[in-house]
């Protein structure tokens, strides 16, 4: 009798971990299809989801249910970097058209959405569930996209768990390398304030904010470089 109760146990615990493996994994891909079809060279076609919205609802529909441990740190931060920015999306097409996220009162910590079993801002999102629970991952901020152009370009495919790492490397590197995003005026360089706000994020363990580009940039910045910011582009990510 015992052994019968431990093996339907197991076969519970096992129907209910394929489950979830399906569904973190149909995730991936539905949202991969989703963002291949609608992103282009760091612009969203927020006009074509708006009139057929039906794949990003499905998307979103399944993120309520889906549940990710902490412990597994490559999944649980590929699925909430995806509902993100997912969750960003959705965010403009419901206030579509629109020319900047700010021009909704409570974008990013006020409205909520349902996901991964959570209702949750924005901001929660990235500072508490992100941020918080990860806090010497600063490339998070190179991945989290914020409908605005003054934030590093979304990507036309998912986050994976499998090949996350090479992506936040590869998405940091490619804005800590672009000319816009890092601006070199002579003895000064002019930073997104994307380094102002999270300044602690990337001066960790003794490090400066120059230190911290120099680590991703094939031309360095002279260390004694003054640091300055330029003002932040809320306009919409919008494909042209």
């Amino acid at each position: 009798m015992n052994y019968r109760k431990t093996l339907i146990t197991f076969l519970c615990f096992s129907i209910s971990g394929l489950g979830f493996a399906q569904s973190t994994s149909t995730f991936f891909t539905k949202t991969d299809i989703f963002l291949t079809t609608y992103v282009k060279d760091g612009r969203v076609a927020y006009k074509d989801i708006k009139n057929n919205p039906a794949s990003l609802n499905e998307l979103l529909e399944m993120a309520k249910g889906i549940s990710v441990s902490v412990n597994d740190a490559k999944t649980y931060q590929a699925f909430w970097i995806n509902g993100y920015n997912l969750s960003v999306i959705k965010g403009i097409i419901e206030n579509y058209p629109i020319k900047s996220p700010l021009d909704k009162a409570g974008f990013f910590d006020k409205i909520t959405y349902e996901i991964g079993g959570k209702k949750i801002t924005l901001n929660d999102i990235e500072n508490k569930l992100l941020r918080a629970n990860f806090p010497k991952e600063a490339r998070f901020h190179f991945v989290l996209v914020c409908a605005g152009l003054g934030c590093p370009p979304i990507i036309d495919k998912a986050y994976l768990p499998d090949t996350l790492e090479s992506q936040l490397q590869r998405q940091t590197e490619l804005a800590l390398n672009d000319s816009n995003f890092i601006q070199i005026k002579g003895k000064k360089v002019n930073l997104s304030q994307i380094f102002e706000w999270y300044t602690n994020d990337f001066t960790q363990d003794g490090k400066s904010l120059v230190d911290f580009v120099n680590q991703y940039r094939k031309e360095k910045i002279d260390i004694k470089t003054k640091v300055g910011y330029y003002p932040y582009d809320w306009t919409l990510n919008e494909t042209k």
